[in-house]
């Protein structure tokens, strides 16, 4: 009688790991970029409710504080509690502004994230990435502009 001998022969192990290899050195660099994008897209989330605050606070009186506004710093900012993150002109121009460090991507580390307002009361999202040694444009959310 014969006995048959089930399993893998070591060509199709070898196979199966060079695929797998294959898969995650195409992954890996596309998990990466998808990282540093939602970093920068938390931070500007993260900023974007304080734009209500700041248009109360300036139209009680020119100068808007981190009380102000309630500001609670993000792990992936530099910004904490006693740098005021807020800055108001005369003209009711201004920006809620952090630069990115922290627990945030090393590439990503002096990337300056703005929410600017216009004297008009437009608010516009800014980046800039110039400190960044690793910045590309596709971190930036769409609704941003990279300076």
């Amino acid at each position: 009688m014969k006995k048959f001998v089930s399993g893998f022969t070591l060509i199709e192990l070898m196979i199966v790991v060079a695929i797998v290899g294959v898969l995650a050195a195409l992954a890996f660099p596309l998990y990466q970029e998808y990282v540093l994008k939602s970093q920068v897209g938390r931070v500007v989330g993260e900023l974007s409710p304080y734009k209500s605050s700041f248009e109360a606070r300036l139209s009680q009186s020119g100068s808007v504080t981190n009380a102000d506004l309630g500001y609670v710093p993000s792990s992936l900012v530099l910004e904490g509690v006693g740098t005021d993150v807020a800055t108001a002109q005369s003209d009711g121009s201004g920006h809620v502004e952090v630069t990115m460090g922290g627990n945030a991507h090393p590439n990503l580390a002096g990337v300056i994230v703005r929410l600017a307002r216009s004297s008009t009361g437009t608010w516009r999202c800014v980046i800039d990435p110039a400190a960044a040694s690793g910045w590309k444009n596709e971190f930036s959310p769409a609704a941003c502009t990279v300076i």
